[in-house]
């Protein structure tokens, strides 16, 4: 079992989750927590990719840096959910929807203005 991570032990209580140390000898809790890096730097280009890594074999198509807030990324993802006809979500600032729909996508949001890049293979 090489991705066992200790919890709580009855011996010394809570374990911290980051460096599995018992709680109150946390050597982590002293440095800071250290920002998990951007898949893409924010130039202002939509990038598009085809994901099936980690998704049991289903293809999605994610797209990142979009420049919009949480309400109008609900909004855009309906809107292009309803133009593959298919089934998504919101993310982390990322709209993910299912099936490979790159080339449709793409044109899409070159209609509404858009910047777009497809990314990856």
């Amino acid at each position: 079992m090489s991705n066992h991570r200790l919890v709580y032990s009855t011996e010394t209580g809570r374990a911290c989750p980051r460096c599995g140390r018992p709680a109150d000898r946390c050597s982590c809790k002293k440095q800071p927590a250290r920002e998990a890096p951007r898949p893409f730097p924010a130039d202002g280009v939509v990038r598009i990719q085809r994901e099936k890594q980690g998704r049991k074999g289903k293809t999605v198509t994610v797209i990142h840096g979009l420049p919009l807030d949480s309400g109008a990324l609900d909004d855009l993802a309906r809107i292009l959910k309803q133009r593959c006809g298919t089934g998504g979500t919101v993310k982390d600032a990322m709209i993910v929807i299912q099936g490979d729909h790159r080339e449709r996508l793409r044109e899409e949001l070159q209609k509404q203005g858009y910047t777009v890049k497809l990314a990856g293979g």
